[in-house]
């Protein structure tokens, strides 16, 4: 899969770095460092095979049934990791056209951030949104809403 993205933006290859898993981060905006779930660290992830064979938390291939979740541990908010994140509610879901002949399962998963300074109280609200072609085995993540996303997948090139 290739994508044209915008001048400004920048790629992160972190290979077999993480955990030996294959993934990509896009930093549409600021990055100090580029890392998975790196707190304001703007962009959306492209995890590969290895990145969804096994979920941490179940073993089992990522297939869309639950949101991605990349770590066995309670996940800390993307924005500022003095929070944890938590899921909320039921995703809205449907098929997304990413380049000619692939069709994209897509969720958008309500999330929220929570203090764990004890009052367990909201910081933030987001979404999850994720686009998994299964036949590729590829995943893309964005916790940020980035606005030019869906398009830029829809006119994704294949090689």
């Amino acid at each position: 899969m290739n994508l044209k993205i915008p001048t400004g933006w920048k790629v992160h290859y972190e290979g077999d770095v993480y955990r030996g898993r294959d993934w990509i981060l896009v930093a549409t905006g600021a990055c100090a460092k580029p890392e998975f779930l790196a707190p304001n660290c703007k962009g959306f992830w492209v995890l590969g095979p290895k990145a969804i064979a096994g979920d941490p938390q179940t073993g089992t291939p990522y297939t869309g049934k639950y949101s991605f979740s990349p770590t066995l541990d309670q996940p800390y908010c993307p924005f500022d990791k003095r929070d944890l994140w938590l899921s909320e509610g039921k995703p809205t879901k449907g098929l997304r056209q990413v380049g000619p002949g692939h069709t994209a399962k897509y969720a958008s998963w309500p999330a929220s951030c929570v203090s764990q300074d004890g009052s367990e109280r909201r910081t933030a609200k987001f979404a999850q949104r994720e686009w998994f072609l299964p036949t590729s085995k590829i995943l893309v993540v964005d916790y940020w809403n980035t606005p030019s996303l869906p398009n830029i997948l829809k006119n994704a090139t294949w090689s």
